[in-house]
């Protein structure tokens, strides 16, 4: 629904709240209230504090890890301060066996010249003991090779072959309508095989080192097939794609190439139970109905991340949200439920558990809002057309009071079914799950899952905004008339 002239003359004398029904007529929350979330979260923002502290005081928290545990523990005493209710951790599995990193992570090239080089290492992989210094050699093709060179070998830091270039498609004249696209170049690559690698470590080889497709480097890992006293192989190094090139370009000039590397990777013993961190405030007419306010706390951990926006940012803005929820004495007429999920990185496995878990429940959750996408603001959601005239109220308010972050909403013709984060089980269970649209200058690729995932990167208007916007839409949603519209399923 458009405003009219005469609407859009008067918009900027008037509260946020009492335009709502010029973004749809949907009754919704109390103005006054909405006014008064809107008044906290846009000019006494605790946002940037949540996000300092996970980043700063805590760091990276993978699934199975110290850190962790420790932040659980953490937003569960933020979350008692503010005065919500029924706050405790919801067990959804274990992990056999821990892993963290200390603060001894190094890597350098000493010779032929000094040049520091940025890696990481697989999580839940050995690292070394102490700094490791040894020459650089390139990987045998075959065992016979290993054989061969073992004396060459034994310490030595063995440099893998080059990663395989990004596939591309040849530059052409435009095709004539209706035909093929040109095809695309996929570069032949041949991975070491498993034979050879175990041949080196055989041979007492200090590591391997591999080079990264560009100047990030990513990490991932996984606990399976490894427990405490059972996690063999020797460390593997990922450095970026210009250290990778120094050390081989030294190579090809038949220069000596010394590194030192020290990767303080650390085990713990296991298992270790795997929880949600959850909270509420509790609904004052209809409290088995709940809408959801989420992020992930869990993050990967290489050497320089601190899991700041993937997704440091959505703790903080639904720590935030309830802040600002109960400051204002916001009282929902359905319940709002912060679940704060774990083990997201490694298989959405804290949100799957919990739609499983939560089964009887399900028909009576009216939406899952879940925010991981960086430190953008929520530009908008991907809705279906039953569910537009909601939105358009629901997020009413926030428009009004960011007038410079636009949003949007993009009608679809069903929910999304895939994706990569916490809203996906929740779609496929037939539960309205909603991945806020990040709008903004910020480059996720940039940080996620690398060592630029830091607290600077961060951005403090955005983040306000959509920590404000959480507040208002569950304030709003948990008020509405009904629970949200569903997507009508037809068997196939």
């Amino acid at each position: 629904m458009k405003l009219s002239i005469r609407t859009a003359a008067l918009a900027a004398l008037l509260p946020a709240t009492l335009l709502a029904s010029s973004g749809g007529s949907i009754p919704m929350g109390d103005p006054a209230t909405v006014d008064r979330i809107v008044d906290e979260g846009k000019n006494r923002s605790q946002v940037m504090r949540y996000l300092s502290h996970l980043s700063h005081r805590i760091g990276p928290r993978l699934t199975g890890s110290p850190q962790l545990q420790a932040a659980e523990q953490w937003a569960m005493g933020e979350f008692r301060k503010l005065g919500c209710t029924n706050v405790h951790l919801e067990k959804w599995g274990e992990v056999p066996v821990g892993f963290s990193r200390g603060p001894a992570n190094v890597a350098r090239m000493v010779e032929p010249f000094a040049s520091d080089m940025v890696f990481t290492t697989p999580a839940w992989t050995n690292g070394t003991k102490g700094i490791v210094r040894g020459k650089v050699v390139r990987m045998p093709a075959t065992v016979a090779e290993v054989e061969t060179n073992r004396a060459n070998l034994k310490g030595a830091w063995v440099l893998m072959p080059a990663p395989p270039a990004r596939p591309t498609r040849p530059a052409a004249a435009p095709a004539a309508p209706g035909a093929a696209p040109a095809p695309v170049t996929r570069p032949q690559f041949t991975p070491p095989s498993t034979e050879v690698i175990a041949a080196l470590e055989k041979a007492g080889v200090a590591g391997l080192i591999s080079g990264s497709r560009s100047e990030l480097v990513l990490t991932g890992g996984s606990w399976r097939d490894k427990t405490f006293e059972n996690h063999p192989g020797v460390p593997r190094v990922t450095v970026r794609k210009s250290d990778y090139d120094r050390l081989a370009r030294n190579i090809d000039f038949k220069r000596d190439v010394v590194v030192e590397i020290g990767a303080d990777n650390r085990w713990h013993r296991g298992p270790f139970v795997q929880s949600n961190v959850v909270a509420e405030i509790r609904g004052s007419e209809r409290p088995d109905e709940v809408v959801i306010v989420s992020g992930h706390l869990d993050t990967w951990n290489g050497p320089g991340s601190q899991g700041a926006l993937d997704n440091g940012t959505g703790i903080s803005t639904a720590l935030e949200a309830a802040r600002i929820l109960t400051r204002v004495g916001a009282k929902p007429k359905r319940t709002i439920r912060f679940v704060l999920w774990t083990g997201e990185e490694q298989g959405l496995y804290g949100s799957t558990e919990y739609v499983k878990q939560h089964a009887a429940e399900l028909p009576k959750i009216s939406a899952v809002l879940v925010d991981d996408g960086g430190t953008n603001y929520h530009g908008g959601y991907d809705i279906i057309e039953s569910q537009k005239e909601w939105f358009e109220t629901a997020i009413a308010p926030t428009q009004r009071a960011f007038p410079n972050l636009p949003m949007k909403l993009n009608v679809l013709p069903r929910m999304p079914r895939g994706g990569g984060s916490d809203h996906v089980p929740f779609n496929r269970a037939g539960v309205p799950g909603f991945f806020t649209e990040e709008t903004g200058r910020s480059d996720y690729d940039y940080v996620h899952h690398t060592q630029h995932d830091r607290y600077e990167m961060a951005i403090p208007e955005y983040l306000v905004q959509s920590a404000t916007n959480h507040a208002v839409v569950a304030y709003n949603l948990a008020c509405a008339p009904g629970l949200l519209p569903r997507e009508v399923r037809t068997a196939n």
